[in-house]
């Protein structure tokens, strides 16, 4: 996973992605109507577009409808306004561009996607709910169509698919867990009515979370995290996923419950110690399905060229024939366990109020996983949406991405017992490669997967849970296939600190707990990008000989100090109060030892200097805390009777200067054009021409 594209802001169009033979599926119907996230002539402020090969200034391209707008240029301004009005509800609410818009000729290829995703994400869903939430099916259910019809509405990724995840659900099961079991001596008597309310305030919580980040635009924290870090903490998830599985995988459930294990580590004893005495027909048939799903797959590989292979639902075949061999053979006579019967009601009203006063007593405890399911879950789906939205040549809004994710995870919530929703990379991609070309894809698999929670489930009853237990470890392999690679590649960098992030996220998240893992890995993450920002960025200049050309002597072996006890620094960003405040210590450091590294216990190696001259062209910014410390350096450094120079400063840094007082502490004669005039202001006795 890569969340660092382009700042986070928007995917940049290739040529290719625009003449992928996907766009068969495109309408070229007129319209007059702009996109959200698309190349448009009107967008919202902070939002950036890239222009598609081809398309000049006021056309809008969405699935191929394309429009010019300039004949907009004579409109009246009354005309003008409610154009402009129709763009941001557009904007805000994007189903407004594309429903109306839409051809029939791109459903054929939505409905195909929704199927597909569909037959695919109903097992999915059952599974995660079933064994990682240690949920009702019904929760993973109501989890794969909700959310995904608010995103369908509000998002701006044609091709995602919203819908309950691996990892999140396994943190939410934790969740329910400890505080089913927190207290030894307490026993509560209806745990099914707890881990509802557990993960509806969990779920609400993320929407709301999610909601107010896309709301205050702060769509780019997928760059604060590293591809490292993430790697570590998917590994580790697969590997806590697997070791789930396997316990009721060999039929030891019920012993599960005796021992108790809390830990990863403890269960992986238990499993060791407990294999010799496993359910025997419940092993058969968990790796027998797991077993089946790998050739499965494996054929599928083989046969591209054929899409009614290359597209055969895998999972859903082998649900079926289980299920269909479970009932035949009476497999829960012989002590398998069975999905057995699944209660759809959820109460006298289907949806209710999250924050009910139940659901609110367990707010404190569960907001720190709510937090790690908002922000891991945002990081995939965007990864996913931008994947996409390269291939097929349209542009994403990260923003209108939290909103609409937020949306359709507080929508959820007013579901009794729903899980967080996020975006799916491999479903997201199975939805473009069968022919999703927009949103109705996700409408259409919603609608599936909600006629399958009421009519479908029945007939699942004899489905035996080690099965899905099969399914779920089938994920493991997908969520492991990228690790090797990613530790070849940062061996071969030589980037030890993202190895031993990696490592370190690894092993917390296996010794401790998936919330311990991640929070400390992300704490550290966070201090580097500290540590490495509020470093400011100086350079030495020495003069080139025989010209007034000033360039930094580790770069130009030519450059050299001509003038003893006079440095000259270039500060090379702009002054915040993050870089500034290890300013003064920089200083000094540069003026005792230079600009080569050294050791603060080594002898000084220069003299300290006399005049200081401060080259400002790369200053093009300064806020007030950095011209609060600067001011104070200043003052430091002319008590010291050392004399001040600033050159090539623009004319934003000096208004900030002169309202913070530094030009009336140095003088105006302290403010030269250039670093050759500060020179000249020294004295002819300094220069050496």
């Amino acid at each position: 996973m890569n969340p660092h594209d382009n700042g986070g802001n928007i995917t940049p169009v290739s040529p290719t992605a625009v003449s992928s033979p996907q766009t068969q599926f495109f309408s070229r119907a007129p319209s007059t109507r702009s996109v959200p996230g698309m190349v448009t002539g009107t967008r919202a402020e902070g939002e950036t577009s890239t222009l598609l090969p081809g398309q000049q200034r006021g056309e809008t391209l969405y699935g191929g409808v394309q429009s010019d707008t300039s004949s907009d240029v004579h409109a009246t301004p009354q005309k003008r306004e409610k154009a402009s009005y129709w763009a941001k509800v557009r904007y805000y609410i994007p189903s407004m561009a594309w429903i109306p818009n839409y051809s029939f000729s791109l459903l054929g290829g939505d409905v195909l996607a929704g199927v597909t995703v569909a037959c695919m994400l109903i097992p999915q869903s059952v599974s995660y709910a079933t064994s990682l939430a240690k949920l009702s099916p019904v929760a993973g259910l109501f989890s794969a169509s909700i959310p995904g019809i608010i995103y369908a509405l509000l998002g701006t990724s044609r091709q995602l698919n919203v819908a309950p995840e691996a990892a999140l659900s396994l943190l939410v099961g934790q969740a329910v867990s400890d505080i089913i079991h927190g207290d030894p001596h307490s026993h509560p008597e209806n745990s099914d009515a707890i881990g509802i309310a557990v993960s509806t305030i969990i779920t609400f919580q993320v929407g709301l979370i999610s909601f107010l980040l896309g709301f205050f635009r702060l769509g780019f924290i997928d760059v604060v995290l590293s591809r490292a870090l993430l790697r570590g903490f998917i590994t580790a998830v697969a590997v806590v996923i697997m070791i789930e599985q396997l316990i009721p995988m060999f039929g030891l459930v019920h012993a599960e419950h005796v021992a108790n294990p809390k830990t990863t580590l403890e269960k992986f004893f238990f499993l060791v110690e407990h294999i010799p005495k496993c359910h025997e027909l419940t092993t058969l048939i968990s790796f027998g399905a797991l077993g089946v799903l790998i050739l499965l797959r494996t054929i599928k590989a083989g046969f591209k060229k054929y899409w009614f292979i290359y597209r055969l639902p895998e999972v859903l075949v082998v649900v079926v024939l289980s299920t269909v061999m479970s009932q035949e053979l009476d497999w829960d006579d012989d002590g398998v366990a069975v999905l057995g019967s699944v209660n759809t009601k959820i109460g006298n009203h289907f949806f209710r109020l999250p924050f009910r006063h139940k659901n609110l007593s367990y707010l404190r405890s569960t907001t720190s996983t709510a937090i790690l399911c908002s922000v891991i879950g945002y990081l995939d789906s965007i990864v996913s949406a931008k994947q996409n939205a390269g291939r097929f040549g349209y542009s994403i809004s990260p923003n209108r991405e939290l909103v609409a994710l937020g949306a359709g995870n507080l929508m959820g919530s007013f579901v009794p017992g729903t899980l967080p929703a996020f975006g799916s990379i491999t479903r997201s991609r199975i939805n473009g490669e069968v022919g999703g070309r927009t949103q109705m894809a996700s409408l259409i698999c919603s609608a599936i997967v909600l006629l399958a929670t009421f009519f479908l489930l029945p007939l699942l009853y004899h489905l035996p849970t080690c099965v899905l237990a099969s399914i779920i470890a089938m994920v493991v392999f997908s969520l492991l296939a990228e690790t090797p690679h990613d530790v070849r590649y940062y061996w071969k960098m030589r980037s030890w600190i993202d190895l031993g992030l990696m490592f370190l996220t690894f092993t917390l998240t296996i010794i401790w707990n998936i919330e311990i893992g991640i929070t400390v890995s992300l704490i550290i993450s966070l201090l580097l990008v500290v540590h490495r920002s509020s470093k400011p960025k100086m350079t030495i200049l020495g003069r080139i000989p025989g010209t007034e050309t000033w360039k930094p002597i580790n770069e130009n072996p030519d450059a050299r100090e001509d003038v003893p006890g006079v440095l000259i620094l270039r500060i090379r960003e702009n002054l915040d109060f993050a870089n500034t405040a290890q300013l003064k210590e920089r200083l000094r450091r540069i003026e005792l030892y230079g600009a080569e590294p050294s050791h603060p216990s080594e002898e000084p190696r220069r003299q300290e200097a006399t005049v200081l001259i401060f080259h400002m062209a790369d200053v093009d910014s300064c806020d007030a805390s950095a011209a609060q410390i600067f001011y104070e350096l200043l003052e430091t450094y002319k008590n010291r009777d050392v004399e001040l120079f600033i050159a090539h400063l623009k004319k934003g840094p000096r208004e900030v200067f002169e309202r913070a007082g530094i030009v009336k502490l140095l003088g105006e004669d302290a403010f030269q054009e250039n670093v050759g005039a500060a020179m000249a202001r020294i004295g002819r006795r300094y220069y050496l021409a």
